[in-house]
């Protein structure tokens, strides 16, 4: 993400394509009910997911923007918040349990979204007493965590969005979460400089707390054949650590500039970093290291 401009970055050709402008006016191609008619103007992106052939974009107005990426066009845009500092501060896309794709969304009017992605229509609306900054789907699409302006963190039934448990620990607002592969593990960051891990089988203390440098814990992710958990702060710093040596190994790559996101290949053979600052913006590619166990920079 770049200047208003969603590209598309592919490792192999080391080539980047354009998919997705935002800073004109974006008219849906296709006509679904709660879709904007008129369309969206320059919308600042807040928050970006993409799986399979589906990329969402949230933003600072409280848009959400879909694109199929074998498609023409954009499929679907609206608000869907019209209140004051509505922000989207997050979008997931997602299967639930019975396979079907759903897209949840977190704004700070205290509500949690979920969408289908053939109309787009609102299937649940789920209400928290605070802005919600983030929502995690568990891997078995049963539990959902959700993170916002409160100390706590809540897991709630990804169905009905009633709190089944509460994650005590933390001393600030949270911003991130992520899951282990294996549905047990959920690490979540927080303003506190802190990234806590817990067992959801036994939630009345975290398993661990992992320190960062200078910042709030801004992004959490965990490679798909869960070896390697990663968690950035928002600028210099990325952390990386070895599951299997219960995150007591890490690794810590510094870097100079805001940090947009990180990400792992599916193949968990490479790591990205987005760099966001307005000189040195940019994306950052590290291959893993098989024989060390680390990961060292192609650029």
């Amino acid at each position: 993400m770049q200047n208003y401009s969603i590209m598309h970055w592919s490792s192999l050709k080391q080539k980047g394509k354009e998919v997705l402008n935002v800073a004109g006016q974006i008219v849906p191609s296709v006509k679904h009910p709660g879709s904007s008619p008129q369309g969206l103007t320059r919308v600042q992106v807040s928050a970006m997911s993409v799986k399979d052939n589906l990329v969402v974009v949230g933003g600072f107005q409280g848009e959400l923007i879909c694109k199929y990426l074998d498609k023409p066009g954009v499929s679907f845009c609206t608000k869907i918040s019209h209140d004051e500092n509505s922000i989207t501060n997050a979008v997931e896309i997602y299967n639930d349990a019975s396979g079907a794709t759903r897209l949840m969304t977190a704004n700070n009017d205290l509500l949690v979204r979920v969408f289908d992605t053939e109309k787009f229509t609102v299937l649940e609306r789920f209400s928290f007493p605070w802005s919600v900054n983030h929502t995690s789907v568990s891997p078995d699409s049963k539990l959902v965590a959700v993170l916002g302006d409160n100390a706590d963190c809540l897991l709630a039934d990804c169905k009905t969005g009633k709190t089944v448990g509460t994650l005590r620990g933390h001393l600030d607002y949270s911003f991130a979460a992520a899951w282990h592969p294996d549905g047990y593990i959920l690490a979540t960051g927080n303003q506190d400089t802190t990234c806590r891990l817990w067992d959801v089988r036994k939630l009345s203390s975290s398993l661990a707390v992992l320190k960062g440098r200078m910042g709030a814990i801004r992004s959490i992710r965990f490679s798909s054949d869960g070896r390697f958990m990663a968690m950035a702060e928002p600028a210099d710093f990325v952390h990386l650590y070895d599951t299997r040596q219960d995150y007591t190994k890490s690794q810590e790559i510094d870097l100079f500039g805001e940090i947009a996101g990180i990400s792992f290949s599916p193949d968990t053979e490479a790591f990205f970093v987005g760099v966001a600052d307005r000189t040195y913006g940019s994306l950052l590619e590290f291959n893993r290291r098989r024989m060390n166990y680390y990961f060292d920079s192609i650029l």
